[in-house]
């Protein structure tokens, strides 16, 4: 693979994205002047745009999605085989790949029993938000319907999901949101400082006493679901402090909260784990996941709950309003699940969650290395292949650097051939967590080259 497009003159597909195409998380003014980027082929860790010219994917497709990496020809094979024997079907009815994934799935997820497909982690969310909704009114009268959302924390961009966004940037413009939604602090050790009463040791249970306390101002009887991200993306790349998990879910059992986890970016491998809430014990009552499903090779999302939610809408089989009243168009679509069972499949032969942790682990102490070099390096964190690293113009203060500084990395990182992330749009005047998540397949080398490209162009923004 080479990048090159089989017509040797694209300027009309340049033109057409020009006059045509709103592109995601864009100010388009810029395109008044110069050319958006196009990627026309991705093969590996690699990606190339209309110059034909080659980049090094370190945030797999931008937004942590690709995560066996581009050009696997057996799910493009297994999606169009499926595809010409049975496109679609809506979800009241079964296809057989999307019982094949569930059964392959729940596999992955002891505890769990049911799987609800649609297709995007947003309308994955807003399926939760409403099961724990109808539940508060089937069981409780319907008082016990708030659902509490974690500062940093991000689920998706409808409104719905956006009442229950913990980023303020994401937020701005587009309220009044839907009432019923209540904001939890968030669980950041390097910024514990910012938090009044935060002690300097076992910070982990205070932040989770934090939840516990939001839950007894707004009522026990009155709060239905807690939903939080294993380890926060878009917020920072924020890993959970020791002893935060599982006061969490000691809180959540003693008061009768459903424990929703996020695992929209952190599921299907990224953290090394098949989802990362499994590396802190946690046995959550709803798990929502998409991104990694496939790969990015078909749009798939799926919410998974345990027996118990499912049983509650099956519990009166004469009430025509006692079961889950939902339905989502594309999740009849074949070829998300079709895609899922090849990249669950390849995940397990090529053993790429070993190889996510060791990977991994490679990255976190080049990023550790980078840190003793460069001042400007405030902290390091993640796990597996989810790491952030975050920029600061005092050490001491932790202030940090200016917005356009840390985009200006980014910048000098695409221009030597590397493609790297940091936070967008997300915590006000927090947007200074450079972001890696590589596809599960990266190599030494590719760790190593993504992490020379941050080591030059932190020398050359920060000197």
């Amino acid at each position: 693979m080479d990048g090159t497009f089989p017509e040797n003159d694209i300027s009309h597909i340049v033109a057409a994205d020009k006059a045509h195409v709103w592109h995601h998380l864009s100010q388009h003014k810029g395109y008044e002047t110069a050319d958006p980027r196009i990627i026309v082929e991705g093969r590996g860790m690699k990606v190339w745009d209309q110059s034909g010219k080659e980049f090094l994917d370190a945030v797999s497709g931008a937004v942590w999605t690709v995560n066996v990496g581009y050009g696997r020809e057996r799910i493009a094979d297994a999606v169009r085989d499926q595809i010409l024997k049975m496109n679609y079907f809506a979800g009241a009815m079964g296809t057989v790949p999307g019982a094949v994934f569930a059964e392959m799935l729940i596999d992955k997820m002891p505890g769990m029993s049911r799987v609800y497909y649609c297709n995007s982690g947003s309308e994955a969310n807003e399926k939760a938000f409403k099961m724990v909704r109808q539940i508060a009114h089937k069981k409780y009268g319907g008082t016990k319907h708030k659902i509490l959302y974690r500062d940093r924390d991000y689920h998706g961009t409808t409104i719905g999901a956006l009442s229950a966004g913990g980023q303020d940037e994401r937020n701005a413009q587009y309220g009044p949101f839907a009432p019923g939604f209540v904001r939890v602090p968030h669980c950041l050790e390097y910024r514990k400082h910012e938090q009044d009463g935060a002690p300097v040791e076992h910070y982990g249970e205070w932040a989770a006493e934090q939840i516990e306390k939001v839950i007894l101002a707004e009522g026990p009887e009155t709060v239905g679901a807690l939903c939080l991200e294993p380890v926060t993306a878009g917020g920072g790349v924020i890993t959970p402090p020791e002893g935060y998990w599982q006061k969490v879910q000691e809180i959540c059992a003693k008061y009768g909260v459903l424990l929703h986890i996020d695992e929209v970016v952190c599921g299907v491998g990224r953290t090394g784990q098949w989802f990362g809430y499994q590396h802190y014990g946690v046995k959550p009552d709803m798990v929502t996941m998409a991104k990694g499903l496939a790969s990015g090779y078909a749009a798939i999302a799926a919410l998974v709950t345990t027996e118990e939610v499912f049983d509650a809408f099956k519990a009166q089989p004469d009430d025509p309003m006692d079961y889950f009243r939902d339905i989502s168009t594309f999740g009849g679509c074949t070829a998300g699940p079709a895609a899922a069972i090849e990249n669950m499949k390849i995940i397990e032969e090529e053993n790429l969650l070993a190889n996510t942790e060791a990977m991994g682990a490679r990255l976190m102490d080049n990023l550790g290395a980078l840190m003793e070099k460069h001042a400007v390096i405030g902290d390091v964190r993640g796990k597996g292949l989810f790491c952030g690293a975050e920029l600061v113009a005092d050490r001491t203060t932790k202030e940090p650097v200016a917005e356009k500084l840390a985009q200006a990395v980014t910048a000098d990182c695409m221009a030597q051939g590397v493609i790297i992330g940091v936070t967008n749009r997300s915590v006000p005047g927090r947007n200074n967590t450079l972001c890696f998540s590589p596809a599960l397949i990266a190599g030494a080398e590719d760790i190593d080259r993504i992490t020379e490209a941050v080591d030059g162009a932190l020398g050359r923004v920060f000197g």
